[in-house]
């Protein structure tokens, strides 16, 4: 009896739930048919009759030959240009173009579609090779451009960001010029299905004549056509070089000029008496010091590579080794003059003894000299048909005649380096240092300006 009672209940549940769940497929089916007729709404009957029996997933021509993408650009800008990471960030326009015969329909009108629509159609796999980051514009919608002409032709561009990797020569920083490029690839497509060319040669970059950068001039830019070699297969590659050159009038204001400021009043302390002792210091170590830190200031926004040894570095460590010079030459000085008191001061006798030594030593070789002349000569009569015996009488002589000379060019050269008054070596030094430094940035700015 129970089980009677309760057949009923579990009838109707079992209705219900039938009932739901037709409700639940028809109310999707309504939805669904909604959706299509929608779309069919959204596209107009020209589109609709073009995508008709369209594939996006087999590209044009596919049994007639490669597809042929013609590529332009427009730069918008060149954001940074990045030593450390040696890269370049840029926006902009590219543009590609190719045939479709299946997007072929009649009228004289070319028909602008949302960048939405893109999705519909089969487009090139282009990427950028060194890209390290890009992205593509999405605000207030993603910057896409699709156009449609009667003969098939689309034309389809894009707005985009991207990071490129470009490969840098520092070894004349700042006078140096970089060459940079932007490479667009076919990624899946090999050069049996596509190619790549330029629409206008050089002219298809354009935007680099308005740019205004912080630190470069674009001096010259053009395109070229090649093919990356893969182990998959060889693939169609456009090239577009452009060439910086730094502008070098900042490195002068805050580089060079201070360093040339700070060397030459290193050479204030040769003017300044031996015995004020703190001045002079002062002035050394405070030069050394603060081309110390100019030279840490300059190395901060370049990579830490040692392959790289900089026109900069090498300035910079020539005005340093003259200030540095500088200081020593003080320490010299004030040293000779601290011991001049205790040498002991020849007088014109002592003088005239020191040079009766010099000439009995020349004489004592010179005798030894002419005793081994008189020997050579018996010895060369002994054995006058020899040949052998005239080489050796001929270096005898001139061994006999050479320690003559040593010896007197060692005195001429050590009289050269003796310094009888300390207080004259401030008088060479205000004299060799000036010179001397004008004479390396000759050589310097003539080598790294023209070679």
């Amino acid at each position: 009896e129970i089980q009677e009672l309760l057949k009923p209940p579990l009838t109707m549940c079992t209705l219900c739930g039938c009932s739901k769940a037709l409700f639940l497929l028809m109310f999707f089916r309504l939805i669904k048919t909604s959706t299509a007729e929608g779309k069919g709404e959204i596209l107009p009957p020209t589109i609709q009759k073009i995508m008709k029996g369209y594939n996006k997933y087999l590209r044009p021509f596919f049994d007639n030959g490669p597809v042929s993408v013609g590529m332009s650009m427009d730069i918008a800008s060149i954001d940074t240009i990045s030593e450390i990471n040696m890269d370049y960030t840029a926006t902009i326009f590219l543009r590609q173009r190719w045939t479709d015969e299946r997007l072929c329909f009649e009228g004289n009108k070319s028909l602008s579609l949302d960048g939405r629509l893109v999705e519909m159609l089969w487009v090139p796999d282009t990427f950028i090779v060194d890209s390290k980051k890009s992205f593509l514009h999405d605000i207030t919608v993603e910057n896409r451009l699709i156009r449609i002409y009667p003969n098939g032709t689309v034309l389809y561009a894009i707005r985009i960001t991207a990071t490129v990797a470009c490969s840098m020569d520092l070894t004349k920083y700042p006078m140096d010029k970089q060459t940079c490029t932007l490479q667009l690839e076919s990624w899946g497509y090999n050069i049996n299905d596509v190619q790549f060319y330029w629409t206008r040669g050089n002219d298809s970059v354009r935007g680099l004549e308005t740019l205004r950068l912080a630190q470069y001039t674009v001096e010259d830019h053009f395109t070229s056509v090649s093919e990356a070699v893969y182990e998959t297969g060889r693939y169609p590659k456009l090239i577009f070089h452009f060439e910086l050159k730094r502008n070098i009038l900042y490195f002068i204001l805050e580089t060079y000029v201070p360093s040339i400021l700070l060397v030459v009043l290193s050479w204030v302390s040769f003017w300044i008496s031996q015995s004020s002792v703190p001045a002079r210091i002062c002035i050394g170590v405070t030069t050394v010091l603060t081309m110390t830190t100019l030279m840490m200031g300059a190395r901060t926004s370049l990579p830490n590579a040692n392959c790289f040894i900089k026109a900069i570095d090498v300035y910079l460590g020539i005005c340093f080794s003259f200030i540095f010079g500088a200081l020593l030459e003080y320490a010299v000085a004030h040293f000779c003059t601290l011991h001049r008191s205790n040498l002991r001061v020849l007088t014109k006798d002592e003088d005239e003894e020191v040079e009766e030594e010099i000439n009995g030593v020349l004489a004592t070789i010179a005798n030894s000299c002419n005793v081994s002349d008189k020997i050579n000569k018996v010895d060369s009569k002994k054995n006058i048909n020899t040949s052998s015996n005239r080489k050796d009488e001929k270096s005898k002589h001139s061994g006999c005649s050479s320690p003559m000379t040593v010896m007197k060019r060692l005195f001429c050269i050590s009289d050269c380096f003796y310094v009888k008054n300390p207080y004259h070596i401030d008088n060479y030094a205000r004299l060799s240092f000036p010179l001397s430094f004008i004479i390396i940035n000759v050589f310097y700015w003539v080598y790294y300006l023209y070679f």
